[in-house]
């Protein structure tokens, strides 16, 4: 897959979905082979950090203690404080602070207490706050950095079934940044697969609202099945 054949199904994808009152997002469609999810060895779950933006902000909440409360509140879109957690015993109400954002920041040495408080419903959602993103952090830490980092963060996992589906941009970007977004989470993909490009079946991009286009018409192997 190379940044031409990626734009090429881009305009594609542009060119047969009919105009929306809102701005779609375009996603990124990797289809797998030869992976049993249910193996640990065949889990993928990566972070991957965008040269350009997602096409859409990404709504961080902090939960936190008092050292870096201040820091939160200034740099965060929600902040809740370690000594405020029991105030959320209702499960709809933690289900709700659950759907409202896309990365929660925790502090490390309070953890115990964030996954006492929010375990239960944020870890089938995928959205305690996780090493892997950078998103568990000391007491001390610079909240800003990673709060901008966050903002060109997608999760690419593989759950039941054996795809990667995330979001690449907006339609409204440049086709040339969205194109370097795709490239950027397919190199990440690569690296985690046992058998590199062995493991992709093919690869599609579509719009919120679109059918997907596949991407290119066939797949250069490189590497040996191991």
């Amino acid at each position: 897959m190379d940044k031409e054949q990626i734009q090429s199904a881009l305009a594609k994808a542009k060119d047969n979905s009919k105009q929306r009152k809102f701005k779609q997002t375009y996603d990124l469609i990797i289809n797998l082979k030869g992976l049993d999810p249910k193996k640990q060895e065949h889990q993928i779950d990566l972070f991957v950090a965008l040269p350009h933006s997602r096409g859409r902000k990404v709504k961080v909440c902090a939960l936190v203690g008092a050292e870096l409360e201040e820091q939160a509140k200034n740099v965060c879109d929600s902040v809740i404080m370690s000594d405020g957690f029991d105030r959320h015993k209702d499960k709809k109400d933690v289900k709700k602070i659950a759907n409202s954002y896309d990365f929660f920041i925790a502090q490390a040495n309070i953890m115990p207490k964030v996954a006492t408080a929010f375990g239960r419903v944020f870890g089938p959602r995928g959205k305690m706050p996780n090493p892997k993103s950078g998103c568990v952090v000391p007491p001390n830490a610079n909240l800003r950095p990673l709060y901008e980092k966050l903002q060109r963060t997608i999760r690419a996992n593989v759950k039941s079934a054996p795809l990667i589906q995330c979001a690449i941009g907006s339609e409204d970007m440049n086709s040339d940044e969205i194109a370097e977004n795709a490239l950027t989470v397919y190199s990440s993909l690569l690296q985690a697969l046992p058998n590199e490009k062995h493991n992709i079946k093919d690869i599609y991009v579509k719009l919120t609202m679109g059918k997907p286009v596949k991407v290119g018409e066939k797949l250069e192997v490189t590497k040996e099945v191991r």
